[in-house]
Protein backbone atom coordinates (compact mmCIF):
# COMPACT_ATOMS: atom_id res chain seq x y z
CA UNK A 1 0.00 0.00 0.00
CA UNK A 2 2.33 2.39 -1.03
CA UNK A 3 0.11 5.36 -1.62
CA UNK A 4 -0.40 5.25 1.97
CA UNK A 5 2.79 4.95 3.32
CA UNK A 6 3.56 7.88 1.47
CA UNK A 7 0.73 9.57 2.83
CA UNK A 8 1.66 8.68 6.56
CA UNK A 9 5.45 9.80 6.11
CA UNK A 10 3.83 13.60 5.48
CA UNK A 11 0.99 12.94 7.96
CA UNK A 12 0.67 14.88 11.34
CA UNK A 13 1.14 11.00 12.86
CA UNK A 14 4.41 11.07 11.32
CA UNK A 15 5.17 14.63 13.13
CA UNK A 16 3.73 13.40 16.15
CA UNK A 17 6.51 10.63 16.14
CA UNK A 18 9.29 12.83 15.59
CA UNK A 19 8.36 14.93 18.04
CA UNK A 20 8.56 12.19 20.42
CA UNK A 21 12.01 11.39 19.62
CA UNK A 22 14.51 13.46 21.95
CA UNK A 23 17.11 13.38 19.79
CA UNK A 24 15.35 14.71 16.42
CA UNK A 25 16.71 11.96 13.64
CA UNK A 26 14.46 9.34 12.20
CA UNK A 27 14.99 6.87 14.59
CA UNK A 28 12.45 6.34 17.70
CA UNK A 29 13.40 4.42 20.40
CA UNK A 30 10.66 3.32 23.11
CA UNK A 31 8.60 -0.05 23.48
CA UNK A 32 5.21 -1.02 22.17
CA UNK A 33 2.86 -2.87 24.16
CA UNK A 34 1.69 -6.28 24.08
CA UNK A 35 -1.41 -8.10 25.38
CA UNK A 36 -3.38 -11.27 25.11
CA UNK A 37 -6.42 -12.53 27.16
CA UNK A 38 -7.38 -16.13 27.16
CA UNK A 39 -10.35 -18.22 28.54
CA UNK A 40 -9.21 -21.88 29.33
CA UNK A 41 -12.47 -22.93 29.31
CA UNK A 42 -13.20 -21.52 25.52
CA UNK A 43 -15.97 -19.24 26.97
CA UNK A 44 -16.65 -16.43 24.51
CA UNK A 45 -15.95 -12.85 26.09
CA UNK A 46 -16.08 -9.72 24.43
CA UNK A 47 -12.97 -7.15 23.77
CA UNK A 48 -14.31 -4.82 26.24
CA UNK A 49 -11.48 -5.73 28.64
CA UNK A 50 -8.40 -6.00 26.38
CA UNK A 51 -9.25 -2.96 24.39
CA UNK A 52 -8.86 -1.16 27.70
CA UNK A 53 -5.64 -3.05 29.32
CA UNK A 54 -4.32 -1.87 25.82
CA UNK A 55 -5.65 1.80 26.07
CA UNK A 56 -3.90 1.42 29.64
CA UNK A 57 -0.62 1.39 27.66
CA UNK A 58 -0.89 4.14 25.64
CA UNK A 59 2.66 5.85 26.99
CA UNK A 60 4.66 2.54 25.44
CA UNK A 61 3.38 3.72 21.80
CA UNK A 62 2.28 6.92 19.52
CA UNK A 63 -0.50 6.04 17.89
CA UNK A 64 0.83 5.36 14.54
CA UNK A 65 -0.67 1.64 15.00
CA UNK A 66 -2.94 -1.11 17.10
CA UNK A 67 -4.52 -4.34 16.05
CA UNK A 68 -6.55 -7.26 17.76
CA UNK A 69 -7.00 -11.19 17.22
CA UNK A 70 -9.57 -12.82 17.86
CA UNK A 71 -10.46 -16.31 18.21
CA UNK A 72 -13.56 -18.59 18.31
CA UNK A 73 -14.97 -15.34 15.94
CA UNK A 74 -16.81 -17.16 13.60
CA UNK A 75 -18.45 -20.38 15.15
CA UNK A 76 -21.04 -20.38 12.08
CA UNK A 77 -18.19 -20.41 9.90
CA UNK A 78 -15.74 -22.65 11.65
CA UNK A 79 -14.72 -25.25 8.95
CA UNK A 80 -13.88 -22.14 6.08
CA UNK A 81 -10.65 -20.61 6.18
CA UNK A 82 -11.88 -16.74 6.76
CA UNK A 83 -9.48 -14.42 4.49
CA UNK A 84 -8.92 -10.80 5.58
CA UNK A 85 -7.54 -9.02 3.01
CA UNK A 86 -6.54 -4.90 2.62
CA UNK A 87 -7.14 -3.29 -0.52
CA UNK A 88 -5.33 0.29 -1.76
CA UNK A 89 -8.71 0.94 -3.92
CA UNK A 90 -11.65 -0.57 -6.06
CA UNK A 91 -8.70 -1.94 -8.95
CA UNK A 92 -7.07 -3.87 -6.19
CA UNK A 93 -10.41 -5.56 -4.80
CA UNK A 94 -11.49 -6.48 -8.65
CA UNK A 95 -8.51 -8.22 -8.88
CA UNK A 96 -8.28 -9.62 -5.72
CA UNK A 97 -11.56 -10.79 -5.62
CA UNK A 98 -10.93 -12.37 -9.24
CA UNK A 99 -8.36 -14.25 -8.12
CA UNK A 100 -10.03 -15.90 -4.83
CA UNK A 101 -12.46 -16.87 -6.77
CA UNK A 102 -10.49 -18.56 -9.17
CA UNK A 103 -8.28 -20.40 -6.89
CA UNK A 104 -10.99 -21.07 -3.75
CA UNK A 105 -14.03 -22.20 -3.14
CA UNK A 106 -16.04 -19.10 -1.99
CA UNK A 107 -18.71 -19.45 0.65
CA UNK A 108 -19.52 -16.07 0.79
CA UNK A 109 -17.27 -12.77 0.84
CA UNK A 110 -18.18 -9.24 2.54
CA UNK A 111 -17.18 -5.81 3.33
CA UNK A 112 -15.47 -5.96 6.90
CA UNK A 113 -18.13 -3.21 8.78
CA UNK A 114 -15.82 -0.04 9.32
CA UNK A 115 -16.43 3.26 10.57
CA UNK A 116 -14.20 5.89 9.01
CA UNK A 117 -13.57 8.17 12.89
CA UNK A 118 -11.77 10.72 10.81
CA UNK A 119 -13.52 11.58 7.05
CA UNK A 120 -9.93 13.48 6.33
CA UNK A 121 -8.25 10.43 6.44
CA UNK A 122 -7.98 7.42 3.63
CA UNK A 123 -8.63 4.05 5.43
CA UNK A 124 -8.05 1.21 2.88
CA UNK A 125 -10.59 -1.21 1.42
CA UNK A 126 -11.17 -3.91 4.09
CA UNK A 127 -12.98 -7.29 2.42
CA UNK A 128 -13.08 -11.05 3.93
CA UNK A 129 -13.96 -13.98 1.91
CA UNK A 130 -14.95 -17.33 3.89
CA UNK A 131 -13.10 -20.32 1.48
CA UNK A 132 -12.30 -23.91 1.03
CA UNK A 133 -9.44 -25.46 -0.71
CA UNK A 134 -11.64 -27.41 -3.49
CA UNK A 135 -9.06 -29.93 -4.31
CA UNK A 136 -9.47 -33.69 -3.16
CA UNK A 137 -6.13 -34.82 -3.80
CA UNK A 138 -4.83 -32.75 -1.43
CA UNK A 139 -4.14 -33.65 2.64
CA UNK A 140 -4.43 -31.17 5.61
CA UNK A 141 -0.76 -30.19 5.19
CA UNK A 142 -1.17 -30.22 1.84
CA UNK A 143 -4.20 -27.70 1.88
CA UNK A 144 -2.40 -25.48 4.25
CA UNK A 145 0.65 -25.14 2.07
CA UNK A 146 -1.47 -24.44 -0.26
CA UNK A 147 -3.00 -21.33 1.23
CA UNK A 148 0.00 -20.16 2.67
CA UNK A 149 1.34 -19.99 -0.80
CA UNK A 150 -1.46 -18.24 -2.30
CA UNK A 151 -1.75 -15.75 0.56
CA UNK A 152 2.07 -15.25 -0.42
CA UNK A 153 1.28 -14.52 -4.23
CA UNK A 154 -1.20 -12.52 -3.30
CA UNK A 155 1.12 -10.30 -1.34
CA UNK A 156 3.67 -9.90 -3.97
CA UNK A 157 1.62 -9.30 -6.57
CA UNK A 158 2.08 -5.36 -6.91
CA UNK A 159 -1.37 -5.38 -7.11
CA UNK A 160 -2.14 -3.30 -3.87
CA UNK A 161 -3.52 -6.38 -2.11
CA UNK A 162 -2.43 -7.33 1.38
CA UNK A 163 -3.68 -10.72 3.60
CA UNK A 164 -3.50 -10.02 6.87
CA UNK A 165 -5.67 -13.02 8.20
CA UNK A 166 -6.08 -16.51 6.47
CA UNK A 167 -7.12 -18.73 9.30
CA UNK A 168 -10.20 -20.83 10.46
CA UNK A 169 -12.82 -19.44 13.44
CA UNK A 170 -10.37 -16.56 13.75
CA UNK A 171 -9.51 -13.07 12.35
CA UNK A 172 -6.93 -10.46 12.59
CA UNK A 173 -8.44 -6.29 12.83
CA UNK A 174 -5.59 -3.98 12.65
CA UNK A 175 -4.73 -0.48 11.42
CA UNK A 176 -2.66 2.65 11.67
CA UNK A 177 -4.44 4.19 14.79
CA UNK A 178 -4.99 4.11 18.96
CA UNK A 179 -5.64 1.37 20.84
CA UNK A 180 -9.25 2.27 21.36
CA UNK A 181 -9.25 3.83 17.72
CA UNK A 182 -8.83 0.70 16.22
CA UNK A 183 -11.18 -1.32 18.19
CA UNK A 184 -14.10 1.31 17.27
CA UNK A 185 -13.10 1.69 13.42
CA UNK A 186 -13.51 -1.99 13.16
CA UNK A 187 -16.60 -2.21 14.89
CA UNK A 188 -15.04 -4.39 17.84
CA UNK A 189 -17.84 -4.19 20.05
CA UNK A 190 -19.58 -6.37 17.99
CA UNK A 191 -17.32 -9.24 18.61
CA UNK A 192 -17.04 -12.52 20.84
CA UNK A 193 -13.74 -14.82 21.40
CA UNK A 194 -12.24 -17.10 24.14
CA UNK A 195 -8.75 -15.60 23.16
CA UNK A 196 -8.18 -12.54 22.38
CA UNK A 197 -4.61 -10.39 21.18
CA UNK A 198 -3.71 -7.10 21.24
CA UNK A 199 -0.82 -5.10 20.25
CA UNK A 200 0.08 -1.08 20.06
CA UNK A 201 3.09 0.36 18.17
CA UNK A 202 6.04 2.43 18.56
CA UNK A 203 7.25 2.15 15.05
CA UNK A 204 11.23 2.46 14.98
CA UNK A 205 12.77 1.51 11.73
CA UNK A 206 10.46 0.48 9.83
CA UNK A 207 6.63 2.62 8.24
CA UNK A 208 3.68 3.44 9.84
CA UNK A 209 1.21 1.70 7.47
CA UNK A 210 -1.68 -0.25 8.30
CA UNK A 211 -0.31 -3.68 6.73
CA UNK A 212 2.72 -3.03 9.01
CA UNK A 213 0.35 -3.14 12.01
CA UNK A 214 0.43 -6.14 14.35
CA UNK A 215 -0.68 -8.81 14.63
CA UNK A 216 0.94 -10.89 11.93
CA UNK A 217 -0.73 -14.05 11.11
CA UNK A 218 -0.68 -16.89 8.91
CA UNK A 219 -3.42 -19.81 9.18
CA UNK A 220 -4.47 -20.00 12.75
CA UNK A 221 -0.94 -19.13 14.27
CA UNK A 222 -1.07 -15.32 15.24
CA UNK A 223 1.76 -13.03 16.71
CA UNK A 224 2.61 -9.49 18.83
CA UNK A 225 6.01 -8.51 19.07
CA UNK A 226 7.70 -5.70 21.19
CA UNK A 227 11.22 -4.82 20.05
CA UNK A 228 13.64 -5.08 17.37
CA UNK A 229 15.10 -7.90 15.42
CA UNK A 230 18.87 -7.06 14.48
CA UNK A 231 19.32 -10.65 12.81
CA UNK A 232 16.47 -9.51 10.32
CA UNK A 233 18.54 -9.97 7.21
CA UNK A 234 19.71 -13.79 8.18
CA UNK A 235 16.35 -14.57 9.13
CA UNK A 236 14.80 -13.42 6.01
CA UNK A 237 17.42 -15.30 3.82
CA UNK A 238 16.97 -18.44 6.03
CA UNK A 239 13.08 -18.09 5.36
CA UNK A 240 12.90 -16.83 1.34
CA UNK A 241 15.54 -20.19 0.84
CA UNK A 242 12.36 -22.45 1.65
CA UNK A 243 9.95 -20.33 -0.19
CA UNK A 244 8.52 -17.81 2.30
CA UNK A 245 8.33 -13.84 1.29
CA UNK A 246 8.68 -10.86 3.50
CA UNK A 247 6.17 -8.45 2.29
CA UNK A 248 5.00 -6.05 5.28
CA UNK A 249 8.25 -4.11 6.05
CA UNK A 250 8.81 -4.99 9.46
CA UNK A 251 10.96 -7.44 11.30
CA UNK A 252 7.98 -8.63 13.31
CA UNK A 253 6.59 -10.84 9.97
CA UNK A 254 9.83 -13.31 10.51
CA UNK A 255 8.48 -14.54 13.63
CA UNK A 256 5.08 -15.11 11.99
CA UNK A 257 7.06 -17.38 9.10
CA UNK A 258 9.16 -18.90 11.67
CA UNK A 259 6.47 -20.09 13.60
CA UNK A 260 4.56 -21.35 10.82
CA UNK A 261 7.95 -23.31 9.39
CA UNK A 262 8.64 -24.54 12.73
CA UNK A 263 5.61 -25.36 14.49
CA UNK A 264 3.40 -26.46 11.68
CA UNK A 265 5.69 -27.81 9.05
CA UNK A 266 8.92 -29.51 11.10
CA UNK A 267 6.19 -30.00 14.02
CA UNK A 268 8.23 -28.69 16.67
CA UNK A 269 6.99 -27.91 20.31
CA UNK A 270 6.93 -24.58 21.54
CA UNK A 271 9.32 -25.06 23.77
CA UNK A 272 11.93 -26.37 21.58
CA UNK A 273 10.97 -23.27 19.43
CA UNK A 274 11.76 -21.05 22.02
CA UNK A 275 15.60 -22.76 22.30
CA UNK A 276 15.87 -22.01 18.77
CA UNK A 277 14.45 -17.57 18.90
CA UNK A 278 16.74 -17.43 22.39
CA UNK A 279 19.08 -20.11 22.77
CA UNK A 280 21.10 -20.08 25.46
CA UNK A 281 25.43 -19.03 24.34
CA UNK A 282 27.42 -21.75 23.13
CA UNK A 283 29.85 -21.49 26.48
CA UNK A 284 26.69 -22.21 29.01
CA UNK A 285 25.80 -25.19 26.24
CA UNK A 286 28.79 -26.21 26.88
CA UNK A 287 28.48 -27.25 30.39
CA UNK A 288 25.22 -29.05 30.23
CA UNK A 289 24.50 -32.26 30.77
CA UNK A 290 25.42 -34.86 27.51
CA UNK A 291 21.58 -35.14 26.55
CA UNK A 292 20.71 -31.73 26.61
CA UNK A 293 23.67 -30.39 25.53
CA UNK A 294 23.99 -32.47 22.22
CA UNK A 295 19.71 -31.11 21.42
CA UNK A 296 20.90 -27.61 21.82
CA UNK A 297 23.83 -27.89 20.12
CA UNK A 298 22.01 -29.74 16.98
CA UNK A 299 19.40 -27.06 17.12
CA UNK A 300 22.00 -24.02 17.30
CA UNK A 301 23.68 -25.50 14.16
CA UNK A 302 20.79 -26.47 12.00
CA UNK A 303 18.51 -23.38 12.99
CA UNK A 304 21.19 -20.75 13.65
CA UNK A 305 19.43 -18.50 11.14
CA UNK A 306 16.19 -18.23 12.97
CA UNK A 307 17.99 -16.90 16.10
CA UNK A 308 16.51 -13.79 16.92
CA UNK A 309 18.80 -11.13 17.87
CA UNK A 310 17.94 -8.06 19.60
CA UNK A 311 15.59 -7.12 22.29
CA UNK A 312 12.17 -8.85 22.20
CA UNK A 313 9.00 -10.13 23.70
CA UNK A 314 6.10 -12.17 21.81
CA UNK A 315 3.15 -13.30 22.77
CA UNK A 316 2.09 -16.36 20.21
CA UNK A 317 -1.61 -17.76 19.87
CA UNK A 318 -3.17 -20.85 18.08
CA UNK A 319 -6.52 -22.16 19.05
CA UNK A 320 -6.45 -23.31 22.54
CA UNK A 321 -2.76 -21.90 23.07
CA UNK A 322 -1.23 -18.76 24.15
CA UNK A 323 2.44 -18.70 24.75
CA UNK A 324 4.27 -15.90 26.19
CA UNK A 325 8.84 -15.60 25.31
CA UNK A 326 11.52 -12.82 25.76
CA UNK A 327 14.82 -12.39 24.57
CA UNK A 328 17.48 -14.55 26.23
CA UNK A 329 18.67 -11.31 29.24
CA UNK A 330 14.86 -10.00 28.93
CA UNK A 331 15.78 -6.53 27.54
CA UNK A 332 11.74 -6.38 26.89
CA UNK A 333 8.79 -7.05 29.41
CA UNK A 334 7.12 -9.61 29.77
CA UNK A 335 4.51 -10.54 32.63
CA UNK A 336 1.78 -13.72 32.84
CA UNK A 337 -1.11 -13.98 34.99
CA UNK A 338 -3.97 -15.88 35.59
CA UNK A 339 -7.51 -15.53 37.50
CA UNK A 340 -9.39 -18.53 37.47
CA UNK A 341 -9.70 -19.71 34.34
CA UNK A 342 -9.03 -16.43 32.77
CA UNK A 343 -4.65 -16.65 31.62
CA UNK A 344 -3.13 -12.86 30.64
CA UNK A 345 0.41 -12.02 28.92
CA UNK A 346 1.33 -8.42 28.82
CA UNK A 347 3.65 -5.89 28.56
CA UNK A 348 2.94 -4.33 31.91
CA UNK A 349 1.21 -5.49 35.37
CA UNK A 350 -0.32 -2.97 35.67
CA UNK A 351 -2.60 -3.40 32.73
CA UNK A 352 -3.77 -6.69 33.85
CA UNK A 353 -4.83 -5.33 37.32
CA UNK A 354 -6.52 -2.71 35.28
CA UNK A 355 -9.18 -4.92 34.36
CA UNK A 356 -8.61 -7.55 36.58
CA UNK A 357 -7.71 -6.23 40.15
CA UNK A 358 -7.35 -9.95 42.24
CA UNK A 359 -5.66 -11.45 40.48
CA UNK A 360 -4.55 -15.51 41.96
CA UNK A 361 -1.12 -15.36 40.03
CA UNK A 362 1.15 -13.56 38.58
CA UNK A 363 4.80 -14.32 37.27
CA UNK A 364 7.61 -12.56 35.44
CA UNK A 365 9.25 -15.19 33.55
CA UNK A 366 13.13 -15.37 32.89
CA UNK A 367 14.17 -14.74 29.52
CA UNK A 368 14.58 -17.49 26.77
CA UNK A 369 11.73 -19.78 29.14
CA UNK A 370 8.34 -19.75 27.45
CA UNK A 371 5.39 -19.34 29.11
CA UNK A 372 2.68 -21.92 28.04
CA UNK A 373 -0.91 -21.78 28.95
CA UNK A 374 -3.52 -23.95 27.09
CA UNK A 375 -7.31 -24.31 27.32
CA UNK A 376 -8.01 -26.34 30.29
CA UNK A 377 -4.50 -26.26 31.96
CA UNK A 378 -3.06 -23.75 34.42
CA UNK A 379 0.73 -21.96 34.10
CA UNK A 380 3.27 -23.87 32.75
CA UNK A 381 6.39 -22.37 32.74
Amino acid sequence: MKDLAQQLEHSPLRSAERRNNPYRDDKVIDACSIFGMMDQNRRLFTGNDIIEASANMNERVNGLGSGYAIYGLYPKNRKNYALHIMYDDKEALKWGSKYIGSNFEVIYDEEIPMDNLDKSKQLPIMWRYFTNIDVDHLNRMEKEDYMVKKCLEINTSGRGAYVFSSGKNMGVFKGVGWPREIAKIFRLEDYKGYLWLSHSRFPTNSPAWWGGAHPFAYLDSTVVHNGEISSYGANRRFLEMLGYRCTFQTDTEIFALALDYLLRKQHMPIEIVAKIFAPQRWNDIEKMPTNEKNLLRRLRITYGNLLMNGPFSIIFANHGLMVGLADRIKLRPLTAARKKDLFFLSSEEAAIRKICPEIDEVTHPQGGRPVVARCNEGIAS
